[in-house]
């Protein structure tokens, strides 16, 4: 079921349905700013990723001796959540484990996922709490699709991404799906980085943040249109459209997690990036997108 907020400047819509963001439209000149999920490409608009980010090897993870299967991004994307609280700008739902989630993942938990609007801007916020005995090992994040608005002459790589702070980062390439942290390098994320297709045609860049409070930002010359994504404590930033199928998109994903290194053991408690809670406990973590017109300059 789909839920709206909105103010004067933005109409959001998120599904329950993974508690998944279908739509931002900037109310002012009804621009769509999520990318609207074609499955001949890519059939998702801005998924929700728990409890694990990105891939594991072989889809397996092993824990105190058992095996579990679990599918790139974890469960919580295909799942039902319960919509927990709704007002005019915010709206917060909330997944419980169940038989079918402790199959795959053996944890009790309750996890929230909101959304929240201040004017042109929403906060996406996650919410882990422990319902169980021991520690609970888990990752978290987002993985939001934007539209780039390429009519009017505007071509895909007419746009950018810019981040700053204007310094390099730690990039750790994917191979077959998995990091291979020893050949990570430094990226040279202090200049503009132009959004063509073959950008992405080694999988996702993975960005490793050593700092808090990174700006990541879609512009182009052409229009006033930009957008920006502060990933706020996200220890790892994913940039990634789908390739060699490609199409006039694409994502800014805050990780609080990573798929597995291609040297794993696979054991979960041995697995880098993730996150430990002990019983009882709660983990907090947040993003900011914020959206501005795509009026054309004068």
């Amino acid at each position: 079921m789909d839920y709206t907020i909105e103010n004067e400047i933005l109409k959001v819509t998120v599904s329950s349905r993974g508690a998944e963001l279908q739509s931002v439209i900037g109310k002012h000149i009804g621009n769509e700013y999520i990318w609207q999920a074609d499955p001949e490409v890519w059939g998702r608009h801005a998924p929700v990723l728990f409890p694990i980010v990105g891939k594991l090897k072989n889809d397996e993870y092993s824990y105190q001796g058992q095996t579990y299967h679990m599918g790139q991004h974890g469960f919580a994307r295909n799942m039902e959540f319960a919509l927990e609280e709704q007002t005019k700008e915010k709206l917060t739902f909330l997944l419980t484990d169940t038989e079918e989630t402790r199959a795959v993942y053996p944890f009790k938990f309750e996890f929230r996922v909101s959304y929240e609007l201040l004017n042109n801007m929403i906060k996406e916020s996650f919410h882990v709490t422990n319902k169980g005995e021991g520690d609970m090992i888990f990752g978290v994040g987002g993985h939001p699709g934007f539209a780039l608005p390429v009519e009017d002459g505007v071509k895909k790589d007419d746009f950018y991404l810019q981040v700053n702070p204007a310094k390099p980062r730690v990039q750790v390439p994917l191979e077959g799906g998995l990091l291979n942290w020893e050949k990570r390098f430094l990226a040279p994320t202090e200049s503009l980085i132009t959004i063509t297709d073959d950008l992405f045609k080694d999988d996702a860049m993975v960005l490793v943040m050593r700092h808090p409070d990174n700006k990541f930002s879609i512009k182009t010359e052409t229009s006033r249109f930009h957008i920006n994504v502060r990933t706020d404590s996200a220890p790892y930033v994913g940039i990634w459209s789908q390739y060699p199928k490609t199409a006039d998109y694409v994502c800014i994903e805050p990780w609080w997690g990573i798929a597995d290194l291609t040297d794993t053991d696979g054991d979960l408690e041995d697995k880098k990036g993730m996150n430990r809670l002990a019983s009882g406990e709660d983990f907090e973590a947040s993003f900011r997108m914020s959206f501005h017109s795509k009026v054309q300059s004068e």
